[in-house]
């Protein structure tokens, strides 16, 4: 089992304007953290917010945390800049709202290689439009540097003229075509936001639903959405004892030369021992991640 699995149970939105909201945002148990320039920004704060986020990722101030910046879109008259500035600010990746083509992956990557971007830093797209719905393959295929979807379910909603359900109905037929589309090309998913900062037990129960449907983790809008995000997202202590038994029976079996193994009476096959490694190697690497 590859070793390179990265938690990103929790990836919390900071708006780039709020110099505060950067600072707070060192301490705070994130997985992963988004600088917005887009939507949480008023245009005439857009250039100022631009210089705060590149200089807060550039100070590798946030420990073992994945940065991100959000760029504007890159039909609007800030977005070719905002790549720019991007490329060399030592962030970990690029999120680009508004992807609806291969052809949007390929002018971001073209903008991140004129500007001086390392190969190592990654595109991670907004799926926030029924066109990107309708062509979330294609998107996915696109570019060895897209590394991730983040679902753009506000987005989404407005432009079907949906209704944002308790269960998210309207929204199945979407979160799958992404969810499809992502891992058919090896991509992490984040699931969108979920808007109402005060209802802890909807928004547990939407975590869950995430998990359930087979989301990486979910991208959040408060602090205080953080810690019950990742409880969610995390592998419990029943499915880690459970991935361990997996794993040892399975080597046992094999040093004996048998073909087949049970654990409490179910029967394991491959496809359960890659989920036993893949749970473990995430556990092992959130709590790399908490040590930092």
């Amino acid at each position: 089992m590859s070793k390179t699995v990265r938690p990103r149970r929790s990836v919390l939105y900071m708006p780039g304007a709020n110099t505060r909201a950067l600072e707070k945002a060192r301490t705070l148990p994130a997985d992963a953290l988004i600088f917005d320039l887009e939507d949480a920004v008023a245009p005439d704060a857009k250039e100022a917010a631009r210089a705060n986020v590149v200089a807060a990722a550039r100070s590798k101030g946030y420990g073992k945390r994945e940065i991100v910046i959000r760029c504007n879109g890159l039909a609007t008259p800030w977005g070719k800049a905002d790549a720019a500035a991007i490329a060399t600010s030592g962030a970990d990746a690029i999120l680009v709202p508004k992807v609806e083509s291969a052809a949007d992956v390929a002018q971001v990557v073209a903008l991140l290689d004129a500007g001086g971007a390392p190969a190592s830093m990654a595109v991670w797209a907004m799926v926030e439009t029924p066109r990107a719905i309708l062509r979330a393959e294609e998107i996915a295929g696109s570019h060895p540097r897209l590394a991730l979807f983040v679902m753009g379910t506000n987005d989404l909603v407005k432009d079907m003229r949906a209704r944002h359900t308790p269960m998210r109905l309207p929204m199945l037929a979407a979160l799958g075509i992404g969810m499809l589309a992502a891992r058919a090309y090896g991509l992490t998913i984040l699931d969108g936001v979920y808007n109402d900062i005060q209802d802890t037990e909807g928004f547990r129960a939407v975590c869950q639903q995430g998990l359930e449907m087979g989301f990486d983790g979910k991208t959040l809008i408060h602090p205080s959405q953080v810690e019950p995000c990742n409880e969610v997202f995390a592998p419990s202590v029943a499915e880690l004892e459970m991935a361990g038994k997996i794993v040892t029976a399975f080597k046992t079996a094999q040093a004996e030369g048998k073909g087949v193994v049970t654990v409490d009476g179910r029967m394991i096959e491959n496809l359960h021992v890659e989920q036993a490694e893949r749970a473990l190697s995430l556990a092992a690497a959130i709590k790399e991640l908490q040590a930092a």
